[in-house]
């Protein structure tokens, strides 16, 4: 996501006129088999007290089933018990917890699979997939009470997160909030004539609505009392939990099992495995398919060579475009005098025929004063795309949508499913790659765990169709830098290179 340099993003407080609570819509039925994937656990009863929630310092685990050496394919089972501030063990779930198995020496890291008990236990599963050191590593990221905070904000204060629109005509200018419903207020309604997508601005004093010609982010409303703000404290957030784990020992031996050694090109329509790959010496290795490494910036150009590529999504996306155009020196960006952060972005290098055009999907946006005419719904664009083999489709649409109720984010799956159904439909040679969503953030605007349950229900959505579900998430959610919604330059590398794996896979 981008933070506009200009206007500055600021804090609105509290129960200002335009932080009224919204009252939640009705989910759209054929939405509901999809919902049902994103139940989670609540507690039994609304948490009066912050010393009755999870504490990460009283939290534990433990290893099931120990040994001295442990061979590679093998799993470790780690049992996790989450405590209260008074050092009492809980007695319902709910909490999200991330673990990881990693060596820093090695720089080496795979995600563990975590299952939720329900009595206050969780069980965490790890894969084995290198030889050598490996120690567990898990996180609370929230504690049950915080994630029914974040639950409870996201369906009634869709507001939380506010945007602007510039108005100007005459000479007269006027900046006024905007969102994608406005309940209550004298509003300018627009409906994107191509996707049917609406949103809303507060209608200016004195300038006509069709005077709309700049949106830009506008900030953050405060939507949470003393006791939620404590809940989800940086001091109980994304917090390491002690364990009785110490580092274990794997090796390889000619009866272990190798992982890869059954694993086929490439394809479109695979199922990422679980986990869909590990880190090791820095290099990503993929456990769904048989992928590649670009060390050289010939390598990237030659699989790349006359391919049209097209790319829909946020700032995450945007760093591959980036990554692209720094690598391949003859790829040269194309000066479309826009704001760079929100674009639309083009790069070419005529000799190999090769294009990569980047554009921000349609509002909601956080960004930077942009121009109105720039902002173009991804569903209307897929549908201007011709495609065929030698064309490439990269989605991602997540991060912009967290604070919002999840019938926003499903709606606006349902157009790019049908969009992207029906490119399949006219070129099924397309090649359509859907990137998940990275970890990063730990708020009540932009959480892992909001961004969890988008993911879930993107991936439901496009589940049994030919297209590639890069899953980004594991790769950011493992490897030994910190989290952050825009990785740095290692995990780029080896999303860009999975990503050419796909176009390229052999």
């Amino acid at each position: 996501m981008c933070n506009p340099p200009s206007p500055k993003m600021h804090r609105r407080p509290m129960n200002t006129p335009s932080t009224t609570s919204v009252s939640p819509k009705t989910i759209d039925p054929k939405f509901k088999e999809l919902i049902r994937l994103i139940d989670w656990p609540e507690p039994p009863s609304p948490v009066t007290h912050y010393n009755l929630s999870t504490s990460p310092g009283h939290c534990d685990y433990h290893l099931l089933n120990t040994r001295d050496t442990y061979r590679i394919g093998e799993t470790l089972e780690v049992l996790i018990t989450a405590r209260d501030h008074h050092g009492r063990p809980k007695e319902y779930g709910g909490d999200y917890f991330r673990a990881k198995l990693h060596c820093p020496a090695l720089k080496a890291g795979v995600t563990g699979h975590v299952e939720d008990h329900g009595n206050g236990s969780y069980m965490a599963t790890f894969l084995l997939p290198w030889s050598g050191r490996a120690e567990v590593q898990i996180r609370l990221i929230h504690s049950s009470e915080a994630v029914a905070v974040l639950k409870k904000k996201r369906e009634s204060h869709p507001e939380k997160v506010f945007f602007l629109g510039f108005f100007q005509f005459n000479g007269s200018s006027e900046v006024m909030e905007c969102n994608l419903e406005l309940p209550g207020r004298d509003v300018c309604k627009y409906r994107d004539p191509a996707s049917g997508n609406t949103w809303q601005c507060v209608r200016p004093r004195n300038l006509p609505c069709d005077s709309w010609i700049y949106h830009a982010g506008g900030g953050l409303s405060k939507v949470t009392d003393q006791l939620e703000d404590a809940l989800l404290s940086d001091s109980v957030t994304d917090r390491i939990i002690s364990g009785k784990v110490s580092p274990i020992k794997v090796i390889s031996d000619t009866s272990s099992l190798e992982l890869t050694s059954k694993l086929s090109a490439c394809r479109p329509g695979r199922k990422p495995a679980q986990p869909s790959g590990f880190y090791y010496g820095d290099n990503w290795r993929s456990l769904t398919c048989l992928a590649r490494h670009f060390p050289r910036s010939s390598d990237a150009l030659a699989c790349l060579r006359g391919k049209d590529i097209y790319m829909f999504g946020d700032s995450t996306l945007r760093q591959w475009f980036e990554y692209l155009e720094m690598f391949i020196p003859s790829l040269k960006v194309i000066d479309l005098h826009v704001f760079r952060t929100s674009g639309p972005l083009l790069a070419v290098d005529a000799n190999a025929g090769l294009a990569i055009r980047w554009r921000f999907h349609g509002l909601p946006i956080r960004t930077g004063k942009t121009l109105v005419s720039n902002i173009h719904y991804e569903s209307a664009g897929l549908a201007g795309i011709g495609g065929g083999p030698d064309t490439v489709v990269l989605v991602n649409l997540w991060a912009h949508f967290t604070s919002f109720p999840v019938r926003v984010y499903l709606e606006r799956l349902e157009q790019i499913h049908q969009a992207i159904k029906s490119l399949l439909f006219r070129s099924p040679q397309t090649t359509v790659i859907i990137k998940s969503a990275n970890t990063g953030r730990k708020t009540v605007h932009d959480s892992d765990w909001l961004s969890l349950q988008l993911d879930t229900l993107m991936r439901a959505t496009f589940k049994g169709m030919a297209v590639t579900i890069l899953d980004a998430w594991d790769m950011t959610s493992c490897h030994y830098l910190p989290d952050s919604t825009h990785p740095r330059p290692p995990v780029i590398r080896n999303e860009v290179d999975l990503m050419l794996s796909y176009i390229c896979p052999q």
